[in-house]
């Protein structure tokens, strides 16, 4: 058993860099995001670099596509008594689907 404890713990997890031509635009520092479409059923998109202030309404392109961000996500681990920050990921929308469900949204609450 001490063997398998002493291997998790060297045990590394792959870093994901963004590079640095996409640190350059704009002049802000960019971060990796997991993006995931979350029209059902879910679609991976990735891992694309986007600035650290990005909030939920905000549009992105990728691949030439429209998408409005629904959720903006951090998650930690504890790692030798600290939080450090494990994944970052965006839930996105078509800017099309993102409208229509607003729309829908409106119309219940009316009702």
């Amino acid at each position: 058993m001490a063997m398998i404890s002493s291997f998790s713990a060297l045990r590394k997890i792959p870093q994901v860099q963004c590079r640095k031509k996409e640190k350059e635009r704009g002049g802000q520092n960019n971060y990796p995001y997991k993006v995931i479409e979350i029209t059902p059923p879910p679609k991976n998109l990735g891992v694309r670099c986007f600035p650290s202030n990005l909030q939920c309404g905000e549009s992105v392109t990728i691949e030439g596509r429209a998408y409005t961000i629904s959720a903006v996500t951090h998650r930690y681990q504890l790692r030798k008594g600290k939080y450090e920050p494990s994944e970052k990921r965006l839930d996105v929308l078509s800017t099309g689907r993102y409208i229509v469900n607003l729309y829908l949204e409106n119309l219940l609450q009316q009702s």
